[in-house]
């Protein structure tokens, strides 16, 4: 058999390729088996440089030898637990196409609460049109921050981090969006030297207790980065710093959103009520307890 016959039979279609991916999926990696067939589907894309939503109308056509070792390689990697979004190098936020980076947390869909939290505060005040201030703490990929841009065409805002690869990742991504003119990255210690008045302060901290790291999926704690993660001992330990700002940064008749874990609205609503702060909790798609929607009393009528 000539060289170049041999190559021929190694070709496959675009349906057979997403099979076999699949298959290596299903039986490679337990944890991901649900996800398997969705999981082949967005790497063959990747890799063949096209969108997903196309493959099925490009079952019968061939993969390139090299694309297809392209896709076995990046199947091989998320075997071994690497995020989908790591290998691809983004995440669809609010249907808008976040660039990641090893400074950044993956967006997670129930973080999207945050962001529909907020537009309904500033609905139901009449404000969607008003040229807000907001503050976007822990920013990461600015996911929180220019979602609410991309809905609020009058309003501005600065994101924050303790990593500057983020701070940077977040202001490439407001570029691409066409926000660059109204969102400012700034390195920085949650709200630590900034005057405002902001009119909204948005916040996603670390909120998993140092003792269950071990236990999150390989997913989040072998690729997210850990300062994104850990809350300290009992999970609290950002809220502690970030909440008793609230005060001092919020605009008359601001709000601030947070979102929090498991078994932690109690402790939220405690640590705002003896900084002067109201406490609604909003719950997620799946009816849990996600954000925290603070005010201050004194300015609630």
């Amino acid at each position: 058999m000539t060289a170049g016959l041999a190559a021929a039979e190694d070709v496959l279609t675009v349906g057979a390729a997403r099979r076999r991916l699949a298959s290596r999926l299903q039986s490679g990696w337990s944890s991901g088996a649900g996800s398997a067939a969705l999981d082949a589907r967005l790497l063959l894309a990747h890799a063949l440089g096209v969108e997903a939503m196309s493959l099925p109308l490009r079952d019968g056509e061939a993969v390139p030898i090299e694309a297809m070792a392209a896709a076995e390689a990046l199947v091989a990697r998320r075997a071994r637990g690497e995020p989908v979004a790591r290998l691809l190098g983004y995440k669809e936020f609010w249907s808008l196409r976040f660039d990641l980076s090893a400074g950044t947390l993956v967006p997670r869909p129930d973080t999207e609460t945050i962001v529909a939290t907020a537009l309904d505060r500033i609905a139901a005040a009449g404000q969607r049109g008003d040229p807000l201030r907001l503050l976007d703490l822990g920013t990461g990929s600015g996911c929180i921050l220019l979602a609410l841009l991309s809905e609020l065409p009058a309003a501005v805002g600065v994101g924050v981090d303790r990593s500057t690869d983020a701070v940077n990742t977040a202001a490439a991504n407001a570029e691409r969006f066409g926000l660059g003119d109204r969102a400012r990255f700034v390195a920085g210690n949650w709200a630590d030297g900034l005057a405002g008045p902001f009119d909204a302060i948005l916040a996603n901290p670390p909120y998993v207790e140092g003792a269950d790291l071990p236990d999150l999926p390989i997913e989040v704690i072998g690729h997210d980065p850990r300062l994104a993660l850990d809350g300290g001992p009992d999970g609290l330990g950002a809220y502690r710093e970030i909440i008793p700002e609230l005060p001092r940064c919020l605009a008359l008749g601001g709000f601030a959103a947070l979102e929090f874990g498991p078994r932690q609205a109690g402790p939220i609503s405690e640590l705002a009520g003896r900084a002067g702060l109201d406490a609604e909790i909003r719950r997620d798609l799946a009816g849990r307890e996600r954000v925290a929607l603070l005010t201050i009393r004194s300015a609630k009528t």
